[in-house]
């Protein structure tokens, strides 16, 4: 078993009798090929628990400070996370996202760059458009519904990927694209909350 099924099956454990976990949408979810998973942002369980409820392994970017912190930064290196210095234009990051969809594997983003103070959905940065403009990967929105209360519903949502098509064919901006892809997170809240 891999460092990462490991993880998964012990949040698995540690989760799911806590939270009563409703997941739908996993028949939009690609089976193979580069996937981009773009999800709202409210707890610090939110990778955990889409990476419990996605159908592939999942390859997180998260902040740079989470793998200066001992033991836990060699882990998250391990399970296929990568770093990213918030706020800045990180290169390697972006490389480091690009080789992840370029052998077809999951990238797992919180478009907002950080967790939202209200629960509502929050302004998306560019770094999720530009990784759908620069790929040809399926662009799956998901959408966490809690609240995280013990014995409460949990929702899970992921959504039919975006037609990128148009937008890939005009070659639209990172931010433009962005947008979008917020935009269908949003109706994906709206719908099933």
């Amino acid at each position: 078993m891999s460092l990462y099924n490991f993880g998964k099956t012990l949040c698995t454990v540690i989760l799911k009798p806590m939270y009563r976990f409703e997941i739908s949408g996993l028949e939009h979810f690609p089976k193979e090929g580069p996937v981009i998973l773009c999800s709202n942002h409210i707890t610090n369980l939110d990778p955990p628990v889409v990476g419990i409820c996605a159908p592939r392994q999942v390859h997180f970017m998260a902040k740079e400070e989470l793998f200066k912190v001992p033991v836990l930064g060699e882990i998250l290196l391990k399970i296929g996370t990568f770093p990213v210095k918030r706020g800045l234009s990180d290169r390697e990051a972006l490389r480091k996202g690009l080789k992840v969809l370029k052998d077809g594997e999951v990238l797992g983003l919180f478009p907002e760059g950080t967790r939202s103070r209200t629960g509502k959905l929050g302004k998306g940065l560019a770094g999720a458009g530009f990784f759908a403009a620069r790929s040809d990967a399926s662009v799956i929105p998901c959408a966490i519904i809690g609240p995280y209360q013990k014995f409460k519903p949990l929702k899970v949502v992921f959504g039919e990927p975006i037609d990128m098509t148009s937008l890939r064919d005009r070659k639209a901006s990172a931010e433009e694209t962005t947008l979008v892809i917020m935009d269908h997170i949003r109706q994906l809240l709206e719908k099933n909350s």
